[in-house]
């Protein structure tokens, strides 16, 4: 982990431009290479970032991100005021409340009914990253990789989104597909999914279980 406390200005160009005015934000730099840039108010979201995989390039008072699509952060910095680095080291991962958990455990144990002729490869399968919930394999035997949240939220399609980019680059899961479950789905959320190519499954908690294999429901 970098972080950089820095006046400077920050604009992205891509599937559409942004601009943030000359100002002290923080820069930060994650080891999975994706870059953010925060200020000190608006909670934990960013104003802007990149989700890897982007690549950084430095040169004197300014930084590139550039990602395959060809979309660029470009930050701009006018003084530095801070800079440290440390190594986090592996994260645990969330610890998911039991809903979520339970959700996971019905879906991966009844995982036909998310597709005819589905198969179950793995629960939390591992990437460099963090783990992905389900990674099953469709009728056809391609992969699709299924994200559970309570909540779906548009950080839920982004935490897919980054799975999906990485293992799409391994040659023996590619191509992958995303899934993503939820109680509810935010219509943000469901945009952004579906706009990415990634299907969206609403979900019935109480309904799945209270329900046997034979009535397992999606909603």
């Amino acid at each position: 982990m970098r972080l950089v406390i820095a006046r400077c200005q920050v604009d992205y160009a891509g599937r559409l431009t942004a601009h943030l005015p000359m100002a002290e934000r923080v820069l930060m730099v994650k080891a999975d290479g994706s870059v953010l840039v925060h200020s000190d108010g608006g909670s934990y979201k960013p104003l802007n970032w990149m989700s890897p995989p982007c690549w950084l390039t430095e040169e004197d008072g300014s930084w590139t991100v550039e990602n395959k699509a060809g979309e660029k952060l470009i930050i701009t910095i006018e003084e530095i005021l801070h800079e440290h680095a440390y190594d986090l080291g592996v994260d645990p991962g969330l610890i998911k409340d039991g809903v979520e958990a339970h959700l996971q455990e019905l879906l991966a144990e009844h995982v036909s009914t998310l597709g005819d002729g589905w198969t179950l490869v793995r629960r939390e399968f591992p990437t460099a990253i963090g783990p992905v919930d389900l990674m099953c394999r469709d009728a056809d035997g391609s992969s699709v990789a299924v994200e559970i949240k309570r909540r779906g939220e548009i950080d839920g399609v982004e935490q897919l989104t980054r799975y999906l980019e990485l293992l799409n680059r391994d040659p023996l899961l590619a191509p992958v597909r995303g899934v993503f479950a939820a109680q509810q789905i935010k219509p943000q959320a469901r945009t952004l999914a579906e706009d990415r190519g990634i299907r969206c499954l609403t979900l019935d908690y109480d309904a799945l279980r209270g329900t046997d294999s034979t009535e397992f429901r999606l909603f």
